[in-house]
């Protein structure tokens, strides 16, 4: 069953705690998918393709992009 707690019912350190994920995650998503649009297909590991659909995954995704997806 799902719970029905509204922000309000947050405490100021959970909601910074959320606030501060989201920020972390479309930071982590934005490097990613800038460096897959700009590097070069012979420098990332797999079909580009492939990786753009993995970056939808949060937050495993673009982590799994920055650490195993580019060849240094």
């Amino acid at each position: 069953m799902a719970s029905d707690r509204r922000w309000s019912d947050f405490s100021t350190a959970q909601r910074t705690a959320i606030v501060a994920a989201g920020a972390v995650e479309v930071v982590l998503t934005t490097i990613a998918a800038a460096d897959l649009v700009r590097r070069p297909s012979t420098q990332v590991r797999g079909p580009k393709a492939l990786w753009w659909p993995v970056l939808a995954v949060q937050p495993a995704g673009p982590v799994a992009y920055l650490l195993w997806g580019r060849h240094r």
